[in-house]
C-alpha cells in the first residue's frame, strides 16, 4: 500500500494536480493497484478512468476552449480583447507565460491520462481473462491504453517540444529530478506506441467514444506527416504518412469512416446523436454529469449579444478570405439576435468579429453545455493528409491525391482541381490551404503552420481589429514553456 501511495503522490506532482484535486475525484477509473487489475472489469475501469485528463469540463482536456485556445497563434482563431480572456490572448499574441493556466490544464490532463495507460500497460497481461472474448477484449483494452498515450504525448510534444518521458506506473525516487526528453525520443515512444495499438485493437469502434484500429493508422499518418515537418525534418516520413492515410482509405468501410454528404450534416451539433461516420475519434460527452459535458458548443462560442462568452471567434483577414458556398454558410455566424428580438451585423457587434456557427448547439440553444460529441478527428483529415503527403513525395500527387482534395472542395461548393494542373509544391500548398478553410477553428491549422515553419507569415498582416503580436516572432514561440508547477517542483525540468 505504501508503493501505491507514493506513486499517488509522485503522479500528482509531475502532473500538476493538487491533492484536494484528487481526494474530490471519484475512485471509479482512478489509480488502481495491480491486484485490481486482475479482472477484466477492474481493467476496464481503469482504462475509463484514463479519459478523465481528456475530457474534463472546466478541469483539464478538450471539452471546454482551453484547446482551442492553446493554437490561437493560427491565423484562424482569436479572442476577446479585454474581458476576462487574459489566459486566452497570451496564446494569440506569443506572450504565453509558464504560469498560463490554460496550458497548465492541458499539460495536467495529457499526463493524466498517461497515468492511467501506463497503468493498464503495466498490468494487462496480469488479468485473468477466462473466455476467448474476455482476451479479446483485453486485447482491445490495451490497445485502446496504447492509442490514448500515444494521442497524449503526440499533443505534449506538439505543444512543449521537450518534456518528462513517464512510462512506468511504479514510483521511483529519479522521477523527481527527471529531466526532460527532446521530441526525436518522444516521437519514437508514440511511433512504438500506435503499432502495439494497430496490432490489438478491433476494426470497429467499442462505442463512437473510442478509437479503432482505423483510427490508430489515422493518428500514425499524422504522426508522420508532423515528424516530416519542423523540427525533426525527417522528410522521409511523407511517403510513410501517404501509405498509412491510404490504409485508412482503402478500408474506410471496414472502419466506419465515410465523408458525409453535406458541410451541414458535419455540424448538426444534436446533442441527440452521438457522433457521425466521419469521426474518426472523438470525445463523447453527456450533460447529465457536469464533469462531462462539452462546453465548447453554446455560449462559449457565442457574442455578447446572444448571452454569450466570447471566449473564441474568427479572424478577420481569415474570414474575408474564406472562399463563398455552403462551406463558409456553415462555418460562421455573421449576424447576431438580440435579446429584444433585434438583429446585429458582426461588424456592428461588441467585438467587431464574425462567430463560428460551427459551434453552435443545434436549434440555437442558449446554453453553457450539451451532449455534443467533441470530434478530435475528422476523415476529411484523413483525406487531406493523403493528398498532401503525396504531393511531398519523389513521386508527387497521383490521382487518388487529386481526388481526394476534390471531394472535399467539391462538397464545400468550389471548383475542383484537374489532375496534372498544378506543380507537386502548388498542389501541396492548395491542400494546406484547403485544410485551413475544412478545419477552421478545429485545432488544426496552428500544427500546419508550425510544421512547415510558416507561422511569422501568417502572423505578419493581420487586421487591424484583431490582436496584435507583441514583439516578434520566433522560432521559441512555437512550442510553450513548461508550466510553472512543474518546474518549481523538479527545477530539472526548468532547463
Amino acid at each position: 500500500m505504501k508503493k501505491i501511495n507514493i506513486l499517488l503522490l509522485a503522479a500528482l506532482l509531475l502532473a500538476g494536480t493538487g491533492c484536494k484535486d484528487y481526494l474530490e475525484e471519484e475512485a471509479n477509473g482512478a489509480l488502481l493497484g495491480a491486484g485490481a487489475l486482475k479482472s477484466v472489469q477492474g481493467l476496464e475501469a481503469a482504462l475509463t478512468g484514463t479519459y478523465k485528463g481528456l475530457q474534463n469540463t472546466w478541469g483539464t482536456g478538450f471539452v471546454h476552449a482551453t484547446a482551442i485556445a492553446a493554437t490561437m497563434g493560427g491565423d484562424d482563431v482569436t479572442t476577446h480583447k479585454a474581458s476576462n480572456k487574459a489566459d486566452f490572448r497570451e496564446f494569440d499574441q506569443f506572450a504565453v507565460p509558464a504560469t498560463n493556466q490554460r496550458t497548465q490544464a492541458l499539460y495536467s490532463g495529457c499526463y493524466k491520462a498517461i497515468q492511467g495507460a501506463n497503468n493498464v500497460i503495466a498490468n494487462y497481461k496480469n488479468t485473468v481473462a477466462i473466455s476467448d472474448a474476455d482476451k479479446a477484449r483485453v486485447e482491445a483494452i490495451a490497445g485502446e491504453a496504447y492509442f490514448l498515450r500515444a494521442f497524449s504525448y503526440f499533443w505534449l510534444v506538439r505543444l512543449y517540444g521537450s518534456i518528462p518521458l513517464i512510462t512506468q506506473a511504479e514510483f521511483s525516487d529519479e522521477m523527481l529530478t527527471m529531466t526532460k526528453s527532446g521530441p526525436a525520443d518522444v516521437y519514437k515512444l508514440i511511433e512504438a506506441d500506435l503499432l502495439e495499438a494497430e496490432k490489438m485493437m478491433p476494426n470497429a469502434k467499442r462505442n463512437p467514444g473510442r478509437p479503432n484500429k482505423g483510427t490508430v493508422k489515422a493518428y500514425m499518418a499524422e504522426v508522420y506527416l508532423t515528424q516530416a515537418g519542423w523540427p525533426l525534418k525527417q522528410t522521409d516520413k511523407y511517403a510513410l504518412a501517404a501509405a498509412k492515410a491510404k490504409e485508412v482509405i482503402d478500408n474506410r468501410a471496414t472502419y466506419g469512416f465515410s465523408l458525409l454528404p453535406t458541410y451541414a450534416e458535419v455540424f448538426e451539433n444534436d446533442p441527440g446523436k452521438n457522433g457521425t461516420a466521419e469521426a474518426v475519434f472523438q470525445l463523447s460527452t453527456f450533460m447529465g454529469v457536469g464533469s462531462t459535458t462539452n462546453a465548447n458548443y453554446g455560449w462559449s462560442a457565442m457574442p455578447g449579444e446572444e448571452s454569450g462568452w466570447d471566449d473564441f471567434f474568427a479572424e478577420i483577414n481569415f474570414f474575408n478570405n474564406f472562399p463563398a458556398g455552403p462551406r463558409k454558410d456553415v462555418t460562421f455566424r455573421t449576424n447576431f439576435k438580440k435579446a429584444d428580438g433585434s438583429t446585429v451585423s458582426w461588424q456592428q457587434s461588441q467585438t467587431q468579429h464574425p462567430y463560428y456557427q460551427k459551434f453552435y448547439i443545434k436549434g440555437e440553444v442558449k446554453n453553457w453545455a450539451s451532449s455534443v460529441p467533441e470530434t478530435l478527428m475528422r476523415y476529411a483529415h484523413v483525406l487531406t493528409m493523403y493528398a498532401e503527403a503525396k504531393a511531398r513525395t519523389p513521386q508527387g500527387p497521383d490521382q487518388l491525391a487529386y481526388n481526394a482534395l476534390n471531394m472535399i472542395r467539391e462538397r464545400a461548393g468550389l471548383a475542383p482541381i484537374a489532375f496534372g494542373s498544378l506543380s507537386p509544391q502548388e498542389f501541396a500548398n492548395a491542400v494546406v490551404q484547403e485544410r485551413a478553410w475544412e478545419f477552421a477553428a478545429e485545432r488544426t491549422r496552428w500544427f500546419d503552420l508550425v510544421r512547415l515553419e510558416m507561422v511569422e507569415a501568417a502572423n505578419a498582416n493581420k487586421h487591424p481589429n484583431d490582436l496584435a503580436v507583441i514583439g516578434s516572432i520566433s522560432k521559441e514561440d512555437y512550442t510553450f514553456p513548461l508550466p510553472f508547477s512543474e518546474t518549481s517542483v523538479n527545477p530539472n525540468l526548468g532547463k
